[in-house]
């Protein structure tokens, strides 16, 4: 294994994912701060299956694919829009308590719209797994 590859192991199976911690954390403390009741769970779950795409798509990109990339993409295509629309439907009820709430109504829809486009995408450039 080259420098070059341990570098991009490390940056997206290491450096991303903490980032990615460290960002709901701090989004957590924040809305703590803010109001008695947050969207603490659904942020998780939002935070954990974007950060699972970005994860599958710098994989397929810069790396090689592997049986835990497969079980993310499994999971990006079975489960996370079964959660997702869950979350979607509860926080448009209550998407005028507060910004964070409209957030995750957002960012929950907009998956619907993202992970096509980037599937095509990655299916157009010919990425690694695409032989």
């Amino acid at each position: 294994m080259t420098i070059k590859e341990i570098i991009i192991a490390v940056i997206i199976h290491l450096i991303i994912p903490v980032f990615g911690l460290i960002m709901f954390l701090k989004l957590s403390t924040k809305m703590k701060l803010e109001m008695i009741y947050p969207p603490i769970l659904e942020f998780f779950i939002i935070f954990a299956t974007y950060g699972g795409l970005l994860l599958v798509m710098l994989t397929s990109i810069f790396w090689k694919w592997s049986g835990l990339a497969s079980l993310g993409t499994f999971y990006l295509i079975l489960v996370a829009p079964i959660l997702l629309i869950l979350i979607a439907y509860q926080q448009f009820k209550k998407r005028r308590v507060s910004k964070y709430h409209d957030w995750a109504f957002k960012i929950s829809a907009f998956y619907f719209v993202i992970v096509p486009l980037i599937g095509l995408i990655l299916y157009l450039t010919e990425p690694n797994w695409v032989d």
